[in-house]
């Protein structure tokens, strides 16, 4: 015996996922079974005792749930209990109306005892309880909770779209990974799903309180008639037959539909999602002695008015007073004890677990600077970081890594410093409650505070106080905060390092993005064409030159015309610039037709054809590279203190060699072929770059 029962334990194990789904269809086929074949008195009894039970289970499960969706299957469950208390009754009324002449005992045990034991089979009397719970069911409990579901799912609904764009601002911020934002999208989703099926089945209880006072009063008449004209029973004794049989169904009914519906009631209205309603309830309630106490004197009052049960009132009075009294003595809750870590098994040995990964994109802060990335003391730098973050992937075309902020005791307190694979690209120092006041050039004015320039563009600078903030706007010079000139560090930096932060995953997830919109074209390319790896080189290539890669179909477009071809990420590279030039040329002019352009002087141009033009490499003079790069950052200075964009129009074929030549002394320089000119744009010879030798 035993090994059977231990078989039988290891196949229900072995088919738990088996027999769990097949748990819900044999119970419909069962619903089904009770409203059409006749079933006897000891398994009605069953029924209805197990449909009580099922009734206790749910309110009980929803009076200890913690959020809405750790109950999600309570819509399903709302209707199964619905569908099996109605097939109960019309069980019930089979039996009833077939062997209700019989006795008080024909509907089985469980529909005498309510009608003997909670009405002392007095009929009249379960009238008029049944008609309170329908009362209680129907008007209070049921209207209620509809009420609240239909509210709840609209303003669900209505927040989905906030809660979603929240879920997206906290992995833009590094807050969460992608992980972990599916699976908050997906819990948002099922949220708004659940107070929507909510709002449905709350239907199904007003539904099954209304089915309850029709099937009463078919069972009283239909009885009635039974017993009269079929049995030959005279109307009294028809009356106290069936419809004390009726009145006893019915409440047998009604009790667990009245549970069903507080355990509705519950699920929707409960606000919070930190603890049970118990827990809510005891918290919220009894925490404060003022209430207690305050209710206890009134109590009191009320217990020696005369003809006022004095016993009562005072005790319940007495009562309260001593909880106040024990909650306004009781002592503070112990502070929590951190333990030390416990020291592993292999106390010494190195392990992987010491091996920290590189960030990517770093901000350390001195000790001075953590309050601006404290929201208790309304530091908003991570906010600047999110918005920064959030511009540079809108105009550059990618999403960056997160920006790791981290505090750095080996720093000044007032210093930053930005990193970017661990190496150091930028460090500053801001004064949280001061603002930089940056000249933006040509003013003379004098400001009382300390000089210093800006660690995004090297203008110079001061840091003041704010009383003089007002008077250094007047000046004309530029005035942000703290925050502002971190924010603004790191966007600048995030610009000129954008090729460096396009790694292999950010690759991967532009390629899925574009998937998403243009799933055909991506499929052709990426990596049937070129491969992820050239595919991210090219994106490299265009960005260490400033070229924005918002125009991905484009680019992509321009791979699947060339890539057959060309496997050189260079070449494929100027082929894309090419099919970009109308993007590139704006980004630098801005909407202008005529182009003021930088041009080489002629032999010096055929003398760089002929050094850098070949197809064996750059050989260029060093003196004469070292000249050239010196001209071409002098004439740049010349074209931006004139407020004109500094660009280099070079023959298509030295245009790489050039562009790496000059990027070192003059980064802002652009350089553009010839073929890189729209034909919609004429040019504008300005200054001329001349050799030394012409």
């Amino acid at each position: 015996m035993n090994g059977q029962t231990s078989s039988l334990q290891q196949w229900l194990v072995r088919n738990a996922a088996l027999v769990n789904g097949a748990a819900a269809p044999i119970l419909v086929v069962a619903i089904l079974a009770m409203m059409v074949l006749p079933i006897p008195t000891w398994l009605l009894d069953t029924f209805f005792t197990f449909n009580i039970a099922v009734a206790l289970m749910v309110m009980m499960v929803a009076s200890y749930m913690i959020k809405p969706l750790d109950f999600a299957a309570f819509p399903s469950v709302l209707l199964l209990s619905t569908l099996m208390r109605l097939s109960l009754n019309v069980a019930s009324t089979r039996i009833v109306l077939l062997e209700g002449h019989s006795g008080p005992g024909a509907a089985g045990a469980v529909i005498e005892a309510f009608g003997h034991f909670l009405i002392g089979g007095n009929f009249a009397v379960g009238l008029i309880v049944f008609a309170i719970l329908v009362v209680i069911n129907f008007i209070v409990v049921t209207k209620g909770s509809e009420r609240i579901a239909e509210v709840s799912a609209r303003f669900t609904l209505d927040a989905m779209p906030g809660k979603q764009m929240a879920v997206d601002a906290d992995l833009n911020a590094g807050l969460i990974d992608e992980k972990e934002a599916k699976r908050r999208r997906a819990e948002v989703s099922e949220e708004a799903d659940f107070f929507g099926s909510m709002d449905g089945a709350s239907k199904f209880v007003r539904g099954d309180a209304v089915a309850g006072i029709l099937i009463l009063v078919i069972n009283i008449v239909g009885g009635f008639a039974v017993g009269m004209f079929q049995h030959d029973l005279s109307a009294g004794k028809a009356a106290d037959t069936y419809i004390l049989l009726a009145v006893g169904d019915a409440l047998v009914a009604q009790i667990p539909g009245l549970l069903i519906s507080v355990a509705a009631a519950m699920v929707v209205s409960r606000v919070g999602k930190d603890r049970d309603i118990g827990g809510q309830i005891v918290s919220q309630m009894f925490a404060s002695p003022r209430v207690l106490g305050v209710t206890a004197g009134i109590l009191a009052l009320l217990g020696i008015i005369p003809g006022m049960p004095h016993l009562v009132f005072l005790t319940m009075g007495a009562a309260l007073a001593y909880g106040a009294w024990a909650i306004a003595h009781r002592p503070p809750p112990p502070e929590p004890v951190v333990e030390a870590p416990k020291a592993a098994a292999h106390d010494g040995e190195a392990s992987w677990d010491d091996l920290q990964p590189v960030d990517l994109l770093g901000l350390e802060l001195g000790y001075r600077l953590i309050a601006l990335v404290d929201k208790n003391r309304q530091g908003d730098l991570l906010a600047r970081i999110k918005g920064v973050r959030k511009k540079f992937a809108q105009e550059v075309g990618f999403l960056p890594p997160a920006v790791h902020v981290r505090d750095n005791l080996e720093l000044k307190p007032s210093s930053y410093r930005i990193t970017l694979r661990g190496v150091v690209v930028g460090e500053g120092e801001a004064y949280p409650g001061m603002f930089l006041a940056i000249n933006p050039g040509g003013i003379s004015t004098p400001l009382i505070g300390t000089a210093t320039t800006d660690p995004a563009f090297g203008l110079p600078a001061h840091w003041i106080d704010e009383n003089q903030k007002e008077a250094a706007q007047m000046a004309g010079f530029t005035v942000v905060d703290s925050e502002t000139v971190m924010a603004t560090h790191l966007s600048h930096l995030m610009q000129v390092q954008a090729a460096k932060l396009i790694s292999r995953t950010e690759t991967q997830q532009l390629v899925e993005h574009v998937a998403k919109l243009a799933p055909k074209l991506i499929e052709e390319v990426v990596p049937k064409m070129v491969s992820i790896g050239s595919f991210q080189k090219v994106l490299q290539l265009l960005l260490e030159e400033g070229v924005h890669i918002r125009d991905i179909r484009t680019i992509v477009e321009s791979l699947a015309e060339h890539a057959g071809t060309v496997t050189d990420p260079v070449e494929l590279a100027r082929r894309i610039r090419i099919a970009l030039s109308p993007a590139i040329v704006q980004q630098i002019y801005g909407p202008v037709r005529e182009l003021n352009v930088i041009a080489i002087e002629p032999n010096f141009e055929r003398l760089l054809m002929q050094a850098l033009g070949s197809n064996t490499g750059a050989a260029l003079d060093p003196s004469m590279a070292d000249m050239l790069s010196k001209s071409a950052a002098a004439m740049a200075q010349q074209q931006e203190e004139l407020g004109v964009p500094a660009c280099l129009l070079v023959p298509d074929a030295i245009r790489n060699a050039i562009a790496k030549l000059v990027r070192r002394l003059a980064p802002r320089l652009q350089v553009l072929g010839h073929s890189e000119i729209p034909e919609t744009h004429t040019i504008r010879i300005g200054p001329i770059l001349r050799g030394a030798l012409t």
